[in-house]
């Protein structure tokens, strides 16, 4: 089976999701990309998000200390489940950003699950963290 159309369309939903952050707080549009059951586990915040809400409020309350000078990603992996239903995507990133006075530059990595549903990709699940400096 050729998933090369739902690669992208994840890729894309991806990108786009991102940009609603990174360029400028877009609360409307970001939560389109969200769904209500979403979960994400990040570095800054002990336990997990759990919730359209709190998925939402976690990502306004980064924007609202930080302001990203630069983000990119690169190196995206996308997997197709269930028959189109699901997927999981992997990428790299870098973001430069200015926090507390600082300007701070950080390498990372992403994981999402998202789920199709209605013919539109969700984010049910994501996952950060910063890549290990190696020594």
């Amino acid at each position: 089976m050729d998933n090369s159309g739902l690669i992208h369309e994840v890729e894309m939903t991806i990108r786009a999701m991102n940009r609603c952050w990174t360029e400028a707080w877009n609360e409307t549009e970001f939560k389109e990309y969200i769904h209500p059951d979403a979960v994400a586990i990040v570095p800054a915040t002990p336990g997990r998000l759990e919730g359209r809400a709190a998925y939402i409020a976690g990502w306004k309350s980064f924007v609202d200390t930080t302001k990203v000078h630069e983000w990119k990603e690169r190196d995206h992996h996308v997997h197709i489940y269930a028959s189109g239903r699901c997927a999981v995507v992997t990428y790299l990133f870098s973001i430069t950003l200015k926090k507390g006075g600082h300007l701070h530059v950080m390498n990372g990595r992403d994981m999402f699950f998202l789920v199709r549903e209605q013919r539109k990709w969700l984010v049910v699940a994501d996952q950060f963290s910063p890549e290990p400096l190696l020594t």
